[in-house]
């Protein structure tokens, strides 16, 4: 059993943004300031923070990780979907076609994107070695069953597999607050009969 422990990273709201966007925030030629590195490596979350709006609402001080990526999208829970007035559907990261936009306002400018919210699927980073360890393959759906007094099982976890990643869930604030989920706690990977 101990060997199916996966620490729990929990996500806040985020976004990842591309070049241009950057750019039209910021002012030309702006790259993004690295505050502290992430669990997964590559990754950092910037010194750089934008509001995102919505047809009923708005949200100030969202986070940008960086690096920058081909194309900006935004990494919100239900309850921020409510308050921005959108209806945003779960997906994988990446998987933004046919997703609602937002209004994304910086220092030096607006953005007004298409597309791009999403409720991120919860998903495990492993590595081969883990993947192997733990019996499923990339792109696998899971179940995942935590501890405690609010204990549950969350299904459809995707699996993502790379020998660039770290051992971790994610999963959104709204997921961890309903089953009491802190960062770095454990989660236990179930089997067939668990």
């Amino acid at each position: 059993m101990e060997t199916r422990l996966i620490p729990v990273g929990i996500s806040n709201r985020h976004l990842h943004l591309s070049l241009g966007d950057l750019e039209t925030l910021f002012g030309s030629g702006y790259r993004l300031k690295e505050m502290k590195p992430l669990s997964q490596p590559g990754q950092f979350a910037a010194e750089e923070t934008v509001t995102i709006a919505g047809p009923k609402g708005k949200i100030d001080k969202v986070r940008i990780l960086g690096p920058e990526r081909k194309a900006s999208q935004v990494e919100i829970s239900q309850t921020d979907a409510y308050k921005l007035g959108i209806s945003a559907p779960v997906r994988d990261s990446g998987d933004i076609k046919g997703t609602p936009g937002l209004t994304l306002i910086g220092p030096k400018g607006e953005v007004a994107l298409d597309a791009g919210a999403i409720l991120a699927c919860r998903h495990i980073h492993m590595t081969v070695g883990d993947s192997r360890r733990l019996g499923v393959r990339d792109k696998d759906r899971v179940k995942v069953k935590t501890n405690g007094d609010r204990a549950c099982v969350f299904e459809n976890v995707l699996v993502r597999v790379s020998d660039s990643f770290f051992l971790e869930m994610h999963l959104d604030t709204d997921e961890a607050n309903a089953s009491l989920l802190r960062n770095g706690e454990n989660v236990r990977l179930c089997l067939t009969g668990d």
